[in-house]
């Protein structure tokens, strides 16, 4: 923390967050509000994660060839826009419309694909290798306090001033990555003095990641996880139909997840895990699975967020885990690469669980769906152990000395 480019990248990271959580927050309360049908929430994710899957690959592209920072800016910036467009919605300028709701979450899925390879990127740029693991504990902090903060502040935002004033907030908040990047003074690594094709180095990246027995099964792990423990996405409908709480309660809610993996990254940071990474790694995931469980069978709005709380402890060790496997194993010539293809993997699946855990609500029921998507989980994370036993058997302190070789060995 004494690092003043790190402290700059970290407030770049968490004004992203809060930005974004405040308008996810206040999205889903619009779009329920306006349709009482748990469907359509899951059609929010939807309208994000098909953008996001085609523009990642080429995002990550660009943030290996161009400079990291000033393409960081232009992401803050137009990342401003979606809320401002959702604030005259809100407004009424469309009326009750739902399409121009869907298509603003549609452009914010175009921007994050840039934010998170920006990050792990200048990341690299700021911290020397051996500091990586704790570098990683206290981004995670950060993050998931963006976590807690953001629904929580966009829960009290639409519930005292309404639906314009929350987007409005959102914006602001955007508006500080560009700042928080013009602070940032770091050196861009040099350019090659000839660039593969635009394809070509986009399946370099890919085989790079398909070609490395942990990082693919970390990633994987991870991506199966949340696609189908996605039962976040349901809390509106919880809220209204179980709960019986306002919006205030939504925001609890969402924020008690990243609640508990702020705790645990805290101690984390101070007590980083080296030894049998692996099993922790799997053990996080099947107790997350465990907690969707507990939160789907739930009727009491505290232990609801009990349960959240819990799987957002489970969830921050498995987020700081897969965090140093990704940043120790990559190349830095690669990094915008590597961290798009996380990005497919992680980032995109909770807008896909979204969707699944929308579908199956309106197929099955609101808890039939959540307790299936946490015993689905379960199930990943024993598969996992049991098909991938170098992940399972993983140290990372095997990783810090250099990155890992293509067939998952030192």
């Amino acid at each position: 923390m004494r690092n003043p480019g790190f402290r700059a990248l970290l407030g770049y990271r968490i004004c992203s967050i809060l930005s974004y959580q405040v308008v996810a927050v206040t999205v889903g309360w619009h779009v329920y509000e306006l349709t009482r049908n748990p469907w359509m929430l899951g059609l929010i994710g939807l309208a994000e994660v098909l953008p996001y899957f085609c523009v990642a690959p080429f995002a990550g592209y660009l943030v290996d060839h161009l400079p990291r920072r000033r393409l960081g800016m232009a992401a803050g910036l137009c990342l401003a826009l979606t809320p401002l467009l959702l604030a005259g919605i809100a407004w009424g300028l469309a009326g009750d419309r739902l399409w121009p709701i869907y298509a603003a979450i549609v452009f914010t899925g175009m921007v994050r694909a840039f934010l998170g390879p920006v990050y792990n990127a200048l990341f690299a740029r700021v911290l020397p290798r051996e500091q990586f693991v704790r570098g990683a504990s206290l981004g995670s902090i950060v993050f998931q306090s963006g976590l807690v903060l953001g629904p929580a502040l966009g829960g009290v935002l639409v519930g005292a001033g309404g639906k314009a004033l929350a987007y409005l907030v959102a914006a602001g908040l955007a508006l500080g990555v560009v700042v928080a990047l013009a602070r940032l003074r770091v050196t861009e690594p040099p350019r090659a003095l000839q660039r593969a094709p635009i394809f070509a180095s986009i399946a370099e990246g890919a085989r790079f990641v398909f070609g490395h027995q942990i990082l693919l099964g970390a990633l994987a792990l991870d991506m199966f996880a949340v696609l189908f423990g996605g039962a976040i996405s349901l809390a509106p409908a919880f809220i209204h139909d179980i709960l019986h709480y306002g919006p205030e309660g939504l925001g609890i809610l969402r924020g008690a997840p990243a609640l508990g993996a702020v705790a645990v990254g805290i101690w984390l940071a101070r007590h980083p895990i080296q030894r049998n990474a692996g099993r922790f790694l799997l053990l996080a995931v099947a107790g997350f699975g465990l907690c969707i469980i507990g939160f789907g069978l739930s009727k009491a709005f505290w232990l609801s967020a009990f349960f959240l709380l819990l799987s957002g402890v489970c969830d921050g060790v498995s987020v700081v885990m897969r965090s140093t496997i990704l940043q120790l194993a990559t190349p830095d010539e690669m990094r915008g690469r590597v961290s798009s293809i996380n990005g497919l993997f992680v980032g995109s699946s909770n807008e896909l669980g979204a969707f699944y855990a929308g579908s199956m609500a309106r197929v099955l029921g609101l808890v039939p769906a959540v307790v299936l998507g946490g015993c689905v989980t379960m199930s990943i994370a024993l598969a996992t152990a049991w098909k991938a036993p170098r992940l399972r058997r993983l140290d990372l302190r095997d990783l810090h000395a250099a990155p890992l070789a293509r067939d998952g060995s030192r």
